[in-house]
């Protein structure tokens, strides 16, 4: 494969680890217990660099033999059982790119063939069958006329009324509304859309009576300003109802076994962010309101990077997933909330998505030295991964004495404890996120090309208390005033790196590197100006770096005021003080800005902003831009571009970090 990242120069001598890690890289997805529990359907992603893409087939485990594959690909997903335990339903597409999908059924242990039941220019999400077996229901985005338009040049102007008109990975929205779909399952029918107009909904579950549905969505006027995101019954026919009232964020409904309740993740008062999402139960009649039932446990109920509606188990129990200190399990709450949420899995493990169904939990665990693997609470039922390196916990006091922060230690490739390595320091995004015990092919990349690898959950991330979410809110913030972005994270991750450099011999402290992305890239940028003489080299990518311009053209703009306290209309001064560009003179340390052109969260002119000022400042300052990416690049972006850029980041501090300052 050639290399095309810079044709005049030789390839990388990291290109074969990074084909390596990168090519054939297994793991399990979205698992699916049958009605009786006998069987889980399953999705198996594969990383194929040779063809630079990923395949996905929808593979079947029963009491009887190994797991195979039931379905041919290329890219076959969302597997649902129907009600009888008869047939799989699934989606399929022909390509990553391309937005026509189609939607199947499949019969199971028994006579028949695979039918279509529907195809689509815009994809399915949230598939779920009606209780009766008759219908499937779904998300997908409906086009303004204007879409069938010769091309762009033939289009009207778009009408723009309200903020969140884009969103990273899809483009536009606003006249692309994600709507609610139903469609026989038979397939002798079209779809048929059950929420025409301009609002956006996600998130689908059947009463069981199969007469309507619940959903998340912003149906209220002024929800571009408020926040607030509400449910709603939505039946087959007649008029839909709000059940919450512009109140909080509510999302993920699962109703009930009986059609009495719905639970929910979200919270109260969409104004501040972060907080720990809860489980929360809300009758479906009466307003009685949201029973909030998982409080016993500060947790936040929606890992990152995306959460399971909770699943009833019976009437009064159902689970739901959580993040802990770097780790995510499966928790079983009561309906009432009458006892604490009590832990169904334990140890170093992320459950990445789980199911259950007639008295089995599956899930797809991962570890840090392995992608996930579909297991139950007994059993590990999959083997397609490989084991990879594993990593040291430590724990490290907050300066001001307010608590500890979690963190990790990766050892390099071949590694003597008597030598010493140079230190990549890594930084996640978020801010309200989480490091954990998953696999990681940053820290792996790193490791095997002989760095140290240091990471660790610094205040304002999740997985912890609600308090220390909050800890880095703007100090301008009405009701939970923090120490802002740039404050009291950067003192923890300081205070990480100086543990490990006093308690690890092996860490040459005499050559330490930094690198981070989106919020990390705010770090990174931060501290190249605050901590030059601390590293020898900065990677910057996909960075916040100004925060005034970022809040005028991400595709969030307008929420940042739930972070800052302030909207940017009544203080600008408030995010131009939070700012990394303030110390953008400041920078004297060689910095490596990494950007993908489509970014819409953090938009390319972020990084062109900085790379402006460093260059006419004379600093030491290289940009790469990425075509055909956007924010998620790092992690799920062109397998050939993932390692080009593992090239470029590797390369460079590999450059610069060689060896020791004379």
């Amino acid at each position: 494969m050639a290399d095309s990242r810079t044709p005049e120069k030789e390839r990388s001598p990291f290109a074969a680890m990074l084909t390596d890690l990168l090519h054939d890289r297994t793991w399990v997805s979205a698992p699916e217990v049958a009605p009786d529990g006998r069987r889980i359907a399953f999705v198996v992603s594969t990383i194929d660099l040779d063809e630079n893409t990923t395949r996905s087939r929808v593979w079947l485990s029963g009491p009887d033999g190994d797991p195979t594959p039931v379905t041919a690909g290329p890219h076959d997903g969302q597997p649902q059982w129907s009600p009888d335990g008869r047939s799989l339903a699934f989606t399929a597409k022909r390509s990553e790119k391309e937005e026509k999908a189609t939607l199947h059924v499949l019969p199971v242990g028994g006579p028949g063939e695979t039918r279509t039941v529907a195809t689509l220019d815009e994809g399915f999400e949230d598939l779920r069958w009606s209780p009766d077996g008759r219908r499937l229901a779904f998300i997908s985005r409906t086009r303004d006329a204007r879409y069938d338009a010769k091309d762009e040049s033939w289009q009207p102007p778009r009408r723009i009324e309200t903020l969140f008109t884009r969103l990273n990975g899809e483009g536009w929205i606003a006249d692309r509304p994600a709507h609610v779909y139903v469609v026989a399952a038979d397939g002798t029918g079209t779809p048929r859309n059950l929420t025409p107009g301009p609002y956006q909904h996600g998130g689908i579950s059947w009463l069981p009576d199969s007469s309507a549905v619940v959903t998340s969505a912003k149906r209220h006027e002024g929800w571009d300003l408020d926040l607030a995101e509400d449910l709603y019954l939505v039946p087959l026919d007649g008029e839909i109802r709000a059940l919450t009232s512009q109140t909080g964020v509510y999302g993920s409904p699962s109703v009930s076994p009986d059609g009495t309740q719905v639970a929910l993740v979200g919270y109260d008062d969409p104004r501040t962010e972060p907080q720990n999402s809860r489980v929360g139960v809300l009758p479906l009649a009466g307003d009685d309101g949201i029973t909030w039932v998982s409080t016993g446990l500060d947790r936040s109920f929606a890992p990152y990077p995306g959460v399971r509606p909770p699943v009833w188990t019976g009437d009064t129990t159902l689970l739901a997933t959580a993040e802990d200190r770097g780790e995510v399990h499966v928790y079983e709450v009561t309906a009432d909330g009458s006892s604490d949420p009590k832990p169904l899995t334990s140890g170093p493990v992320v459950v990445q998505g789980f199911s259950a169904a007639g008295g089995t939990v599956a899930m797809a665990q991962a570890r840090v030295e392995r992608p996930a693997e579909l297991v139950t609470l007994d059993r590990q039922i999959t083997g397609l991964t490989r084991s990879l390196r594993g990593w040291e916990r430590f724990a490290v006091p907050c300066t001001d004495g307010s608590g500890e922060i979690d963190a990790w230690i990766m050892r390099p490739d071949d590694f003597e404890e008597s030598r010493r390595y140079p230190v990549l320091l890594n930084v996640h995004g978020g801010p309200f996120t989480q490091y954990g015990e998953t696999f990681f092919d940053e820290a792996q990349m790193q490791a095997a090309a002989g760095f140290v690898v240091l990471m660790s959950n610094p205040r304002g991330g999740s997985g912890r208390d609600t308090a220390w979410g909050q800890s880095i809110v703007g100090p301008k913030h009405p009701t939970i005033p923090g120490a802002g972005w740039g404050s009291v994270d950067v003192d923890d991750v300081m205070a990480v790196l100086d543990h490990a450099l006093d308690t690890y011999a092996f860490c040459d402290r005499e050559r330490v590197g930094m690198l981070g992305g989106s919020y990390g890239g705010y770090m990174a940028t931060t501290l190249a100006g605050r901590f030059s003489d601390r590293f020898r080299a900065v990677c910057s990518e996909r960075a916040v770096n100004n925060m005034v311009s970022e809040e005028a053209a991400s595709d969030i703009g307008g929420a940042f005021q739930v972070y800052l306290g302030v909207n940017v209309a009544e203080d600008p001064g408030a995010y131009a003080a939070m700012s990394p560009m303030r110390y953008a003179k400041d920078i004297d340390v060689p910095l490596l800005i990494l950007h993908a052109e489509d970014d819409l969260r953090c938009p390319v002119s972020q990084a062109e902003e900085l790379f402006l000022v460093l260059r006419l400042l004379g600093k030491d300052v290289t940009f790469y831009r990425f075509p055909g990416e956007d924010h998620e690049m790092s992690r799920s972006g062109s397998p050939v571009h993932r390692r080009m850029r593992g090239e470029i980041v590797l390369d460079f501090f590999t450059e610069r970090l060689a060896s020791r300052r004379e």
